[in-house]
Order: C-alpha cells, then sequence, then structure tokens
C-alpha cells in the first residue's frame, strides 16, 4: 500500500505562491503518485552497493515508433499510470535524484554538492541529459564509474515527451512517436556507451509526458521516473525553499532537484535538508 504521504496531488499545494504562478521541475510541475506507479524491490537497497550492470536494450526503436504511429494521446503531464513516483521500500528508505538539463547555460555542475554526497555516501540517481554528457565527456564518466551514483537518461534534447508536439513551459515537446523515440533512444545510446549499461530510468525534459509516449519509455527498455518531492523548483528556489520542501519527504519517495545550477540555492539547501533527514532515521538508496 501506499504511504499517505505519496497521496496524489499531496506534496506540492504551496508550489503556487511562486511569483510566476508555477513551480518548475527540472524543468516542470510537481505531482504525486499511485499505487501502480511503485517500483518493488527484488532486494534491499545497499547504499554502498552499485546497481547491477545491465545488458544493453535488444529492442528495435524503429519497430517501437511504427508500432505507436497515429496513436492519439489520452492523457498529459506528471501525474500519468507509468510514471514511477515512489518506490516499496524496505524500511524508511528515500531516494534523491539530480538533473543535468544540458544546452546553453545548463552544462555547468554542482561539485561542492556532488563532493557533499560522496563524503556522506549518499547514493544518487543523476538524470544527465546527452547535451550535458557531451558538454563534459570527462566528468560523466567519472560520475558513470562511481558506484555511488546511477546514470539516468534525461533526454536527448530535453524535451517533453509527446507525440503531437505539446509543450510544457513554453518547451516545445517531441512531436511524433518517432521524435519521442528519437528523444529518448538517443541518450539511451549515449550512456549506454558511456557506463557499459543500459540506463534503466527516463525523466522527461520538464518531466512531462503524455501516456503514448510513456509507453513508448516502457517498450524502449526503460522506466518514466517522476517524482514525490519537488526539490528545488527547476533550480529556481532559494535553500530556506530546498531545506523546507525537503521535510516532505516520506518512506519511499523520490526527490528530484537539479546538479548544473551551482549558484542556485539546491546545493546549500541540500547540504542542509539531507543530514536532517539522515537523522531522522531516514537511509539513503537508489531507486530500485
Amino acid at each position: 500500500m501506499l504511504d499517505a504521504g505519496l497521496s496524489r496531488r499531496g506534496f506540492f499545494a504551496a508550489g503556487a505562491a511562486l511569483a510566476a504562478g508555477l513551480v518548475t521541475a527540472g524543468c516542470g510541475v510537481a505531482n504525486g503518485n499511485s499505487s501502480d506507479r511503485i517500483l518493488d524491490p527484488h532486494a534491499a537497497a545497499d547504499p554502498a552497493t552499485a546497481p547491477a550492470r545491465l545488458p544493453a536494450a535488444t529492442v528495435s526503436p524503429d519497430a517501437v515508433a511504427a508500432k505507436y504511429a497515429g496513436r492519439q494521446p489520452q492523457g498529459w503531464g506528471m501525474d500519468l499510470d507509468g510514471i514511477v513516483t515512489g518506490f516499496n521500500a524496505t524500511g524508511k528508505q528515500f531516494a534523491v535524484t539530480f538533473d543535468a538539463c544540458g544546452g546553453p547555460g545548463n552544462n555547468d555542475i554542482d561539485e561542492n554538492l556532488l563532493a557533499f554526497l560522496q563524503a556522506q555516501q549518499i547514493p544518487a540517481t543523476l538524470f544527465l541529459n546527452k547535451r550535458w554528457i557531451d558538454a563534459n565527456p570527462g566528468r560523466a564518466g567519472q560520475l558513470a564509474a562511481n558506484p555511488l551514483f546511477e546514470i539516468g537518461n534525461h533526454g536527448t534534447a530535453h524535451c517533453p515527451l509527446s507525440v503531437n508536439g505539446r509543450a510544457a513551459y513554453e518547451i516545445k515537446g517531441t512531436a511524433s512517436p518517432q521524435a519521442a523515440v528519437d528523444e529518448v533512444w538517443g541518450n539511451h545510446q549515449r550512456i549506454t556507451a558511456l557506463t557499459g549499461r543500459a540506463p534503466r530510468f527516463f525523466r522527461a525534459g520538464t518531466a512531462h509526458y503524455d501516456d503514448v509516449a510513456v509507453a513508448i519509455v516502457k517498450d524502449l527498455g526503460e522506466t518514466a521516473v517522476g517524482f514525490s518531492v519537488n526539490a528545488d523548483f527547476g533550480a529556481t528556489a532559494t535553500a530556506a525553499q530546498v531545506q523546507n520542501n525537503m521535510t516532505a519527504a516520506k518512506t519511499g519517495g523520490i526527490s528530484l532537484a537539479h546538479m548544473h545550477r551551482p549558484k542556485s540555492g539546491t546545493g546549500a539547501g541540500m547540504l542542509a535538508a539531507l543530514p536532517a533527514l539522515k537523522s531522522n532515521g531516514f537511509q539513503f538508496v537508489h531507486l530500485p
């Protein structure tokens, strides 16, 4: 069963108070989750152990694109079946994730944040965009080689994932099933070449999907991931806001924040929030 704290839309009512009237999450808005979107680990997660290496996917991206040609989406957003926003925890476990969105002005890295995670031995899933990897290939390789971190797929061009071009926050989504496949698969191949393992998890740019795109992600061998705690409002929150947002952490939850804006409040907020959660009995784990 879901923890009551992970009910749909329960986390983010306060986000509407932002001046712009939107709470961004990786460049998107916050959501809750449902019981069919909870990952069920096969074994207890061990934060000192790297995720198991997986073979490269054997799917045909062209066949996936052809399968969904002409399919019309029925849903849109971050609160759809198939988007995982929590996991069945073993004990008081919580997963932290950080996006690196890439592109102009978004190819930097918060080294203080990463150094803190390493010093505190806090495992994290790092969702890297292909543009960020291409701008930082050496650093991306170092992160991939560190068992504390798992590399997730944050898309090729950081687009909302759709089959009809639907936009989120004025960022145009992928315009067809083929474009959605390309958005996932281009970076799938990049990460597989970088890490020697196929990425298990995908998070769309802006964290928005339509239901057809979610099915495409699954058929390409990855799992669409959302979040239960919108920690930094797309790297626009102050350190105090980040710290306060993280107090919403619940067992089996997933936080979303960003690692490409070192001048934002994300790093300082996380440096304050994560030790407090740890002292409150939380164990940080990789996504199962």
